[in-house]
């Protein structure tokens, strides 16, 4: 069970998602975004619950199960951070399969899984039809880059110093925990390139400070959608 802080914050969040979807669109889009070990999953499905409770419909989706085939994502050399940041993720497909859909002129038919980084190999997920109105609570890396930053609605971005989340991701995988690591080289660079071009902070609707788990705060709403 949820801090009751952390708790209070996921029902304040969930107050401030958009009531509806924008005029055309099937339904509201939100990004959870954030460095990895920030805690995105985990607080994009407390916010999914959050917001069930408070009567809407949430439907899930993870970045995670839209990755490029291994050869792509290390094209440019297993520690090349560019390669982190640029090769990752299948944007396209993300879209194609989810964001779109969902958007304005969309049918609300998706398709949660392309891609199993695991097995290298592509995911022939069923066809899904998300009902009017309801609420897409995606999370995942660099969400708020050009590419996709105009596929959301309303959006998260979870603000953890390296120090701290690279120690969880360290805790979680069996990485060094050190952020300076040499085997940490190609996710904390290309992490740092993308809060540099792309500065998540201030594209997100809200930032929230995802340090303590106990206890995450509201940093400050940041401007409006397209200022």
């Amino acid at each position: 069970m949820a801090h009751p802080a952390r708790a209070r914050l996921l029902a304040d969040l969930a107050s401030r998602c958009p009531a509806g979807p924008p005029s055309g669109a099937w339904a509201v889009r939100v990004a959870v975004d954030g460095v990895d070990g920030a805690g995105k999953t985990t607080f994009a499905d407390e916010l999914a619950a959050a917001l069930v409770t408070a009567g809407r419909h949430a439907v899930r989706v993870g970045v995670d199960d839209f990755h490029r085939p291994r050869a792509e994502r290390y094209a440019r050399g297993r520690r090349d951070p560019d390669g982190f940041f640029l090769d990752s993720f299948d944007d396209e497909r993300l879209r194609a399969d989810v964001l779109d859909p969902l958007g304005v002129g969309g049918d609300g038919v998706v398709r949660r899984k392309a891609f199993d980084h695991v097995r290298d190999s592509p995911v022939d997920a069923p066809s899904e039809q998300v009902p009017p109105g309801a609420v897409l609570v995606l999370d995942g890396l660099f969400l708020h880059r050009d590419e996709l930053r105009d596929g959301f609605d309303w959006s998260v971005f979870l603000r953890v110093p390296f120090a701290v989340s690279v120690a969880r991701t360290a805790a979680r995988d069996g990485s060094s925990p050190d952020p300076d690591a040499a085997s940490n080289r190609r996710y904390v660079l290309g992490q740092r390139r993308y809060l540099r071009e792309c500065d998540p902070g201030s594209r997100a609707s809200v930032v929230v400070d995802n340090t303590d788990l106990e206890r995450p705060f509201v940093v400050a709403p940041a401007q409006p959608r397209g200022a």
